[in-house]
């Protein structure tokens, strides 16, 4: 699946939105990559996902778990580690922290590979990445369906995308006149609160 390929998904899928947006990272920008106008289709979803694993497996090799952050990356995640033949699971937040919850374990030995949606800044797998540090196995890196920073998000280990963008993100104090003009909305879920589970 060439880039082109991956963006012609996102275009028919409606995904591909222009206005003003604050991103998860507090960033505002033109565009907005709603991803789950992707995953609301599974056929589409699979497509997408069995491309991320196949650059996932010529990067790195066999993979025995996906860990993605919630919320977020739970579907790539899942549909990725279907198609690598890997184990799906992912952190959530508590007291502001990614954390593994559910029982979730990473065993000795395990060839761990994080997978995300769309990466900005990467503050996100940044933190998911740091959260399984505390655990055995190992990290052999960190993949998305598209990188949105132009290839300048670094994650602190070897990263591959289907898609490389470089869209234009501003601090809320630097936004161009024209974006500025435009009511801001802020569709991502990072604010999400966690919740215990029962």
């Amino acid at each position: 699946m060439t880039q082109n390929d991956v963006l012609d998904e996102f275009r028919s899928a409606g995904a591909l939105l222009e206005g003003h947006f604050i991103l998860s990272s507090g960033l505002h920008s033109p565009v907005f990559l709603q991803k789950m106008f992707v995953f609301q289709d599974p056929a589409r979803t699979e497509r997408v996902c069995k491309a991320l694993a196949e650059k996932i497996e010529q990067a790195f090799g066999k993979v025995d778990y996906v860990v993605s952050p919630a919320v977020g990356g739970i579907v790539p995640g899942y549909e990725t580690a279907r198609h690598l033949g890997a184990k799906a699971i992912f952190v959530e937040r508590e007291n502001g922290e990614f954390v593994l919850r559910r029982g979730f374990t990473i065993p000795e030995g395990a060839r761990v590979v994080m997978v995300e949606d769309i990466v900005t800044t990467g503050l996100s797998s940044r933190e998911c990445l740091a959260s399984l540090k505390e655990h055995p196995g190992t990290i052999l890196g960190a993949a998305c369906l598209i990188d949105r920073s132009g290839g300048k998000a670094d994650l602190g280990v070897p990263f591959v995308s289907l898609v490389q963008l470089d869209i234009p993100a501003y601090p809320a104090d630097q936004l161009p006149p024209e974006l500025a003009a435009l009511p801001a909305i802020k569709p991502g879920s990072r604010s999400l609160k966690s919740q215990k589970s029962v």
